[in-house]
């Protein structure tokens, strides 16, 4: 099944993109990005979804009404998360809203992984291996691929080699460049879609929480694993900040009118 609804489509979908740009250098780089960028608009019910009710969040606990419950029932917490629970309701917010785009991507990362490794195949093994995944309109010329798109192998983890860290035993491979990236723009985009601590301490923790691990954990995948994951992350968080700032600002200007 995690073949035939993940895997196998996202290979074909990679290798179908590769072809229409040509097969030259760069062009599966430029694959993944295009791949990323379809996948984003494909989510992107579930992400403004989840920006919009972060950005309601926000509002209600800069409120009158907010401020008043707190002050209210400072002594009884059960009945906080009661009359929270009623307010959320009521202004529409789902306190949990903002974990279904982590557990969206989550397998879209693991399979776009697979792909990448898969379509470049080299070995004999591989080669058969990834003839189970190639469907009938897709077309088989296109193996081997060309891994490389600037300075990366694709299929590689990514280093940026630079002289002068040479004698600096642990850094000879070169800077985790990408993996920097990510872990910065994931800490960024997070800031957009995790509302401020509150009371509500189930929802707002879990939150709160991802909002420091999600960073590290998306680095420590860049840093680890090939160069096309990377790259797919670095522009799929580029993306949304960009879509977390333009729901801002909708928000923003219909609150103003």
């Amino acid at each position: 099944m995690w073949n035939s609804l993940i895997l196998q489509p996202m290979a074909n979908a990679l290798l179908l993109i590769y072809q229409l740009l040509g097969t030259g250098p760069n062009t599966f780089g430029l694959a993944i990005i295009i791949f990323t960028i379809l996948v984003r608009l494909i989510t992107l019910p579930f992400t403004y979804q989840s920006m919009k009710s972060s950005m309601i969040m926000q509002e209600l606990q800069g409120s009158k009404k907010w401020k008043k419950l707190q002050e209210k029932y400072k002594d009884d917490k059960q009945k906080l998360a009661e009359e929270q629970m009623k307010l959320y309701k009521e202004k529409g917010y789902n306190p949990f809203s903002g974990c279904l785009p982590t557990l969206l991507n989550l397998p879209i990362i693991l399979g776009l992984y697979q792909a990448i490794i898969r379509t470049m195949a080299a070995t004999p093994v591989q080669l058969l291996d990834l003839s189970k995944l190639i469907y009938p309109f897709t077309s088989s010329a296109l193996i081997p691929l060309n891994s490389t798109f600037l300075y990366m192998n694709l299929g590689q983890p990514e280093r940026l080699a630079l002289p002068f860290l040479e004698g600096i035993s642990f850094l000879q491979g070169g800077i985790p460049l990408l993996a920097i990236v990510v872990a910065v723009t994931t800490y960024f985009q997070s800031k957009l879609t995790t509302p401020p601590a509150s009371a509500d301490q189930q929802g707002s923790g879990m939150m709160q929480m991802m909002s420091i691990y999600m960073p590290l954990i998306m680095g420590y995948l860049a840093f680890s694993f090939s160069s096309g994951l990377a790259l797919y992350l670095v522009v799929s968080n580029v993306l949304g900040i960009i879509q977390g700032f333009a729901v801002r600002k909708l928000r923003e200007n219909a609150a103003a009118g």
